[in-house]
């Protein structure tokens, strides 16, 4: 039990970076920055696309990154 405990005491201390470009959801200001589209931009693309590439989580939307790649290459314009 001991170890579990120490374990788990460095997961909290320990402070995990991903690389933008390999996170599987990112967030709307990730997103922004990632595909090169304003902020506001984004949301509005977030709220008319949840369930699409979007989904809401808590108070936030989160960008499906990959779902987004596809949209982004089927769309003429955004």
């Amino acid at each position: 039990m001991e170890r579990k405990g120490n374990f788990m005491q460095e997961m909290k201390t320990e402070n995990v970076t991903v690389p933008v470009s390999e996170k599987y959801m990112l967030t709307i200001r990730e997103a922004s920055v990632y595909f090169n589209i304003g902020i506001k931009k984004m949301r509005r693309l977030a709220e008319d696309n949840a369930g699409r590439f979007a989904v809401f989580s808590g108070n936030r939307y989160l960008i499906i990154r990959a779902k987004f790649e596809k949209f982004v290459e089927e769309c003429s314009a955004l």
